[in-house]
């Protein structure tokens, strides 16, 4: 069933999330109301949100090394918009919708397991156990990721109601969760990823690798050099 916004230039990227994509015209902030759901960095981070959702929820299109190089890049932003924010007084006594489901969540950890191999494992040095354990821990990108996208695709569902009391407890939820646990796990996944990503791990394959190791780059021009002197 559609659903049609008051302010359809600012809720553009989450009717992605469900609908056919539209020419984005330019953002009239001025004509918004004047509450925080509208605030120009709360709409920066819907918009990060709704393209970090877009991301994982298409992720199977990627390469490796495609998916690595955007991840790095989405979740260092989304981390940082998130942490600009202010957290709202609630409005409601009631905890706001949930709206991603169990299948919804193995299907994102799914893709992204399926992506990174055996990369998807890393040690936890964060996990609260660690204190009680005198042997590493394992955690998983495609869980920390799986739950980040859980809590941000309900902070978008519960934001394309277009109700601004439902809108702002959404934010409380999203906010509060950030500094409780999805935040945490947003490093988490950079830091592996990151790993991944400078540390050669990122081709798929030797035979992938091999196909990047032919390309000219400074390095390699240099070793040549060496070579012919």
């Amino acid at each position: 069933m559609a659903v049609y916004f008051q302010h359809p230039d600012i809720f553009f990227y989450f009717c992605m999330l469900n609908f056919e994509q539209h020419e984005l015209n330019s953002m009239k902030i001025e004509h918004l109301p004047d509450h925080i759901v509208y605030s120009p960095p709360v709409i920066e981070f819907v918009t990060v949100t709704a393209e970090t959702c877009l991301f994982l929820e298409h992720a199977v299109d990627l390469s490796r090394e495609e998916f690595v190089n955007k991840s790095v890049k989405i979740l260092a932003l989304l981390y940082l918009k998130t942490s600009l924010l202010e957290i709202p007084s609630r409005v409601y006594d009631d905890e706001t919708e949930r709206f991603v489901t169990e299948e919804d969540y193995n299907d994102i950890k799914g893709q992204v397991e399926a992506i990174l191999g055996e990369q998807d494992s890393y040690l936890e040095t964060f996990h609260p156990d660690m204190a009680l354990s005198d042997t590493p821990i394992a955690a998983f990108v495609s869980e920390n990721l799986a739950d980040v996208y859980q809590e941000l695709k309900d902070f978008a569902a519960n934001y394309q109601l277009a109700d601004t009391d439902v809108m702002n407890d959404a934010l409380v939820t999203c906010l509060e969760a950030f500094g409780e646990h999805w935040g945490q796990k947003t490093l988490n996944a950079l830091r592996a990823l990151h790993n991944i990503k400078y540390s050669g791990q990122i081709y798929e394959d030797e035979a992938d690798k091999n196909s990047h190791a032919g390309k000219l780059d400074r390095n390699n021009f240099v070793n040549f050099l060496r070579e012919d002197d």
